[in-house]
């Protein structure tokens, strides 16, 4: 792994990724009833506050009331997507036995199907995690986000595709399992997404009819109320699960890598690859919730399947380990990680003026000069 091997030795590759695995053994053997009412007292939130949000919007003719529906349904799919969804997916509670916790059968409120999403998430996104042509969350097919995807003039409209992706942030989750830029390539056939796209329809349909017909439709003459207030509710958890999803893989200082510096690598060189392919985002207790805990990627990527709700009481250990082998713990409040993410949308939107670099190594190398 050339461009790995330079940051430590293998003898210190093997002890680093021992320090982790007591790490993570450590926190398996300590999960136990309180992760449990953790997660249950999160759901029944959830659920209240989408309650309260349903029923303010049949007072919608009346502004604080609609307001406050939207506030309270916003914060309701926010809680659905980030801290109970994609961590129950992640198969973080299937330790509990609970059917209602089960990875397999969990079902989120949006439009991404979720046994599509398990598939490249749980599986292509943290097996090849910022590697090439691996890892497909690299600019979702849409975006460049690392100098070293070849630049195309289409790349020019980058910034405007990343504030298109933000606000159908759900649509752009759902329609990644099409893999369209492999179509493009003819790498893959249409006919080969039958069944993805079947899934697609039936979740979408369902997820529309929801917000969009059903739930207007009861609330009678406020109906065109309803509609509005689903689709800002739709429209604030788009945003936010972007800003923080972005924040936590597209910073500047986060990096990528071949195919070939990944081979045959280590337990130790993973979790070397994801420390440094991460970010974290700072904040308060409620801002880590709110992100799903997402605020601790470096956490998350390491540990995937371990309750997010942990990864703040580890965290000070992971980042302890970081300093003791000289590697990098990025991290930062929320409006300096989007200004990154942001300046490096336009950056890559250019065609680069140097000369490219032959391994995204060898591009560490030039940015860091």
């Amino acid at each position: 792994m050339t461009g790995l091997q330079d940051r430590l030795t293998p003898e210190q590759v093997e002890e680093f990724g021992r320090e982790l695995d007591e790490l993570r053994q450590r926190t398996v053997d300590d999960l136990g009833q309180e992760d449990v009412d953790y997660i249950h007292n999160v759901i029944k939130t959830q659920r209240g506050l989408e309650v309260a949000g349903r029923a303010l919007l049949f007072a919608g003719f009346f502004p604080p009331a609609w307001l406050a529906g939207v506030g309270a349904l916003s914060l309701a799919k926010v809680l659905d997507n980030m801290e109970i969804g994609h961590n129950v997916m992640h198969g973080q509670y299937d330790w509990t036995r609970d059917p209602a916790l089960s990875s397999q059968r969990f079902e989120w409120d949006n439009v991404a199907p979720a046994e599509n999403w398990r598939h490249s998430h749980n599986y292509i996104h943290h097996t090849y995690t910022n590697i090439l042509d691996k890892d497909r969350d690299i600019g979702y097919g849409v975006l460049r986000m690392d100098p070293a995807q070849k630049w195309h003039p289409y790349y020019l409209g980058n910034p405007a595709y990343a504030a298109l992706l933000a606000v159908f942030f759900q649509w752009g989750v759902m329609l990644h399992d099409l893999e369209f830029d492999r179509i493009v390539k003819g790498e893959r056939k249409w006919s080969d997404t039958t069944e993805v796209v079947r899934k697609m329809v039936k979740k979408a349909s369902r997820q529309v009819g929801k917000d969009y017909v059903l739930f207007p439709l009861l609330t009678g003459p406020l109906a065109p109320l309803t509609f509005a207030g689903n689709a800002t509710a739709n429209l604030v958890r788009n945003l936010w699960s972007f800003s923080i999803i972005f924040c936590g893989h597209f910073p500047a200082e986060v990096e990528s890598f071949t195919e070939e510096e990944t081979e045959n690598e280590s337990r130790g060189q993973w979790y070397l690859r994801q420390i440094l392919g991460s970010a974290n985002i700072t904040g308060g207790p409620l801002f880590h919730i709110m992100s799903g805990n997402l605020s601790h990627q470096i956490e998350h990527h390491l540990f995937p399947d371990i309750p997010a709700r942990r990864y703040p009481q580890i965290a000070g250990e992971v980042r302890a380990i970081c300093e003791k082998y000289g590697l990098p713990y990025h991290t930062g409040p929320l409006h300096k990680q989007l200004w990154s993410v942001a300046k490096k949308l336009v950056k890559l939107a250019l065609p680069r003026t140097s000369p490219a670099p032959t391994t995204v190594g060898a591009d560490r190398q030039l940015r860091a000069a």
